[in-house]
């Protein structure tokens, strides 16, 4: 049985993906990047989406070696200590492409572990 928080990760995962996306629709590249709220709370889902990653087991990641789980859980580090440097056509990009991959990934977990 796995256990709670493994869930909880797995929703704290998908919840924040699906914020992220769901915040930058009707948006262009030029419209999201001159909105600094939005960026900001796009960067903030992300790093949620670090942090959980982090705490989810190896046994579950390695489930998944399609997906680059070093670069999802080191992007927090990158989004909290290199803050002047965070781009917004990465953060763009990752949105847009990155989170759909791992959404899929994240609800057959999901899935597959709910009771």
């Amino acid at each position: 049985m796995p256990s709670s928080s493994s869930l909880d990760y797995l929703f704290d995962i998908r919840d924040n993906a699906l914020l992220a996306q769901q915040w930058t629709v009707g948006y262009t590249y030029e419209t999201f990047q001159e909105n600094q709220q939005l960026v900001y709370a796009v960067i903030r889902c992300l790093e949620i989406i670090s942090e959980a990653t982090r705490r989810l087991p190896r046994e579950l990641r390695d489930r998944h070696p399609e997906l680059p789980w070093r670069a999802i859980m080191d992007s927090g580090n990158f989004y909290r200590h290199r803050y002047d440097n965070v781009a917004e056509d990465y953060l763009w990009r990752t949105v847009q492409r990155s989170l759909h991959p791992l959404l899929a990934v994240v609800e057959s977990e999901i899935a597959a572990l709910a009771p």
